[in-house]
């Protein structure tokens, strides 16, 4: 995750942001104390245009039921949760407990408490005990880039046709297309994006917004 959209001078930057949704006072909250418990690891809260985008997606697609693979602090989850049909329910999996325990009040603060159940562990721990059914509308993956292809497998047969997928950081600072670039995480992202345009279950887009969002559409 990231806080500001990597492929925009920082005049643009300023630009997109002022002419978007703004944050609300939680939001904003939430990004401040993250800066300051997290200072090391704030690269991982997404852009605020990435939030307000999330929040449309979910409500333009119906969504009633998401699943996101990393939390974080909880912001991407509080936008998504934010734009559900009345009843819905965000599944929010996530291996820090520190982390989550900010997300929590926010979601709180938020009333959004009763909408998002976190559950703590590795995630693809959690998602192999779920049936291997359709049962979510929509997921976001944003933890361990080497991991992504494996979240692919095991989310899409649990996504309902027509609903989407979204996956974050799948542009890496740009590092995917630098051949002298060969970390772990950035080979994971190359993997998972070969592997998304390949499947043929899935139509997609790559967009560049935050760090490059992966949205794919279940056939």
């Amino acid at each position: 995750m990231t806080r500001t959209t990597d492929s925009l001078i920082p005049k643009l930057q300023e630009y997109v942001a002022a002419n978007a949704t703004a944050p609300d006072e939680i939001l904003r909250d939430l990004a401040d104390e993250t800066e300051k418990l997290f200072p090391d690891d704030n690269f991982m809260q997404i852009a605020p245009e990435q939030g307000a985008f999330m929040t449309l997606l979910v409500q333009i697609s119906g969504a009633e039921r998401i699943v996101e693979i990393g939390s974080f602090t909880g912001y991407s989850a509080l936008c998504m949760a934010r734009g559900l049909r009345p009843g819905g329910s965000l599944l929010a999996c996530d291996i820090s407990e520190e982390w989550t325990s900010v997300a929590q009040r926010y979601w709180k603060r938020a009333g959004l408490d009763d909408t998002i159940t976190l559950k703590l562990g590795p995630a693809l721990d959690t998602l192999r005990a779920l049936p291997m059914e359709p049962q979510f509308d929509l997921a976001f993956i944003d933890a361990e880039k080497e991991d992504y292809v494996e979240y692919w497998e095991e989310l899409v047969p649990r996504i309902r046709p027509g609903g989407l997928l979204l996956a974050d950081n799948t542009l890496h600072h740009g590092q995917v297309v630098d051949p002298e670039e060969n970390a772990t995480n950035v080979q994971g992202i190359r993997a998972f994006n070969a592997r998304v345009h390949e499947d043929d279950r899935v139509e997609h887009v790559l967009i560049p917004i935050g760090d490059g969002v992966n949205l794919a559409r279940k056939k």
